[in-house]
């Protein structure tokens, strides 16, 4: 595989970050995931808003690989590099605030980020999607700027291998009662045909695939309100999904010891993977045209 690392194509093996990195020692900053498909980058400019947004707050002074033309050339070279033209493949870009002494606060102006990227294959879960899969819930006792794609992931990560232990594909996050989103994608309930899930606020990750899913449930008259159910509805939904960039529309069929919609997808779900799909396959050949 060849990656990107602060200017340089080289191979993964090669590319090596000093242990000083903020990254390394505080989970000090951001990154982004993009979807590739035949070659293209699925909602290019929603992604680089998101990243561009998680800079500013995190005041990481924004590298020259943050601006749409850099990540595109990026991209492309790492696109065309691992034979990712064909099929679909995933985007990683991160970026740190840089290598300094450890020391809480901001290093001096002018320490230059560290930015890393890199492009690898992706296969559709699609006989996941078909049938569902199951969830469990847990405690969000994540911080509370979770709008922001930080790299600091450790409750995410304790989240979702208590999913694993517990046999498990996603976590569900639940704070004071209200569930959140999923321990890597954004959770969206169905109640008499009505979407219902948590609106954007500090509170959650503002996913792309979560977005595109709500604009195209709207487009196809289907109910949609950027509300919170709680976790004590959970065995009220007649559907369950969550949404995310690697996940599209993924049926949980089961939270806990509860059986969502008799144990299969619902039919909500099901048009919404139909038209996700289409719009991403349209999008992206839009683009390649």
């Amino acid at each position: 595989m060849i990656v990107y690392l602060n200017g340089s194509f080289l191979p993964k093996e090669q590319a090596l970050v000093p242990v000083e990195d903020r990254g390394f020692v505080f989970g000090d900053g951001v990154y982004e995931v993009w979807r590739i498909v035949n070659g293209q980058l699925f909602e290019a400019d929603r992604h680089l808003a998101r990243l561009t947004r998680g800079l500013g707050e995190l005041r990481i002074a924004p590298p020259a690989e943050s601006e749409a033309a850099r990540i595109q050339e990026i991209a492309d070279r790492l696109i065309t590099e691992n034979g990712l033209a064909d099929g679909e493949g995933t985007l990683y870009l991160e970026i740190t605030r840089g290598v300094a002494p450890r020391a809480h606060h901001f290093p001096p102006a002018g320490t230059a980020p560290t930015v890393f990227a890199m492009a690898r294959p992706f296969v559709p879960p699609e006989e996941l999607r078909a049938k569902g899969v199951t969830a469990v819930t847990v405690p969000d006792i994540r911080w509370l700027r979770c709008d922001i794609k930080s790299i600091q992931l450790l409750p995410n990560v304790m989240a979702k291998q208590a999913a694993s232990e517990r046999g498990a594909f996603e976590a569900i996050l639940v704070r004071d009662g209200v569930v959140t989103e999923g321990s890597h994608a954004n959770v969206v309930g169905v109640i008499g045909g009505e979407i219902r899930t948590h609106p954007t606020n500090n509170l959650i990750l503002p996913g792309i695939t979560r977005a595109v899913v709500l604009e195209l449930a709207r487009s196809v008259g289907i109910p949609v309100r950027e509300e919170p159910f709680l976790a004590s509805e959970i065995s009220r939904l007649d559907e369950l999904f969550i949404a995310g960039t690697t996940a599209d529309v993924m049926p949980i069929v089961r939270v806990d010891d509860q059986i969502i919609g008799g144990g299969v997808p619902g039919p909500i779900a099901r048009r919404l993977q139909r038209e996700l799909r289409a719009h991403i396959d349209a999008t992206c050949a839009a683009v390649s045209a």
